[in-house]
C-alpha cells in the first residue's frame, strides 16, 4: 500500500475502535512493521498537531487513541449532555501520585508513605479507572501490586510514565521528593484533567 492508504487505514481503524490499540495489534490489521509504522504514525500526529485539526493521535505508551482536541470540547458538548465534572481530592491526589512514582506498590507501602489508612481511597481510584492491580508481591500474604492505567495517561495527557518529572536527579530527600511528586501530579490535574470529583462520603479522600 502507498503511504496515503496505510494512513487512511490507520485513521479508519483508530476512528471505529473508540479506544486505544495496542501497536502490535494496529501493525497486524494495517500489514505494516512495528518500526515503520511509529514513523507513519509520529507523520501523522505532526500533520494533525500542524494542520489544527479538530482530531489528533494521542500516545499512550505503545497504545494509540483518535481523540478530539480538547480545545474543541465546547462545540463538542453541544452534541450531547457533557458527562458531570468532577475533581480529585488532595488526598486522592496524594495516593494517586505515590502509585504513579512507586509503581509497582502495595496499598501497605503506600499507607507507610501517608501515615494513614488508604482503603477508601485506592478503591474508588481503581473505580475511577486510575490505577489497576499488576500482580502480587512475592511474600507472605501475596499483597496486590497497584500501577496505573492507560485512562490515568490520558487523562493527564501523558504518553507515557517517563514524562513524568524525574524527582531522582534532584537531589532531594526521599521525603521532599514524595511532596514533590505529589505536587507535580496536582498541578497536572489543574491543567489537564476534567473536574472529577471522588468525595461522595464526608470522608477526605
Amino acid at each position: 500500500m502507498e503511504i496515503r492508504e496505510i494512513q487512511a487505514a490507520i485513521e479508519a481503524v483508530l476512528f471505529a475502535a473508540g479506544d486505544a490499540v495496542e501497536l502490535e495489534r494496529l501493525a497486524d490489521i494495517v500489514d505494516v512493521d512495528k518500526k515503520s509504522l511509529r514513523e507513519i504514525l509520529k507523520k501523522m500526529m505532526d500533520e494533525y498537531s500542524y494542520e489544527r485539526r479538530g482530531i489528533h493521535i494521542i500516545r499512550m505508551e505503545d497504545s494509540y487513541q483518535l481523540c478530539t482536541r480538547g480545545e474543541f470540547s465546547e462545540y463538542v458538548s453541544r452534541l450531547a449532555e457533557p458527562p458531570k465534572m468532577m475533581n480529585l481530592s488532595n488526598a486522592a491526589l496524594e495516593v494517586l501520585a505515590i502509585v504513579a512514582y512507586k509503581q509497582p506498590v502495595t496499598k501497605s507501602s503506600i499507607e507507610h508513605i501517608r501515615g494513614v489508612n488508604c482503603d477508601y481511597i485506592v478503591n474508588r481510584l481503581i473505580e475511577r479507572n486510575f490505577i489497576e492491580e499488576k500482580g502480587r508481591l512475592d511474600a507472605p500474604g501475596r499483597p496486590i501490586l497497584f500501577g496505573t492505567t492507560q485512562h490515568f495517561l490520558r487523562i493527564f495527557g501523558v504518553s507515557e510514565l517517563e514524562d513524568l518529572p524525574d524527582f531522582d536527579s534532584l537531589g532531594q530527600t526521599a521525603e521532599e521528593g514524595e511532596q514533590l511528586e505529589m505536587e507535580a501530579v496536582s498541578d497536572l490535574n489543574q491543567e489537564k484533567m476534567p473536574n472529577i470529583d471522588l468525595s461522595d462520603t464526608p470522608e477526605e479522600i
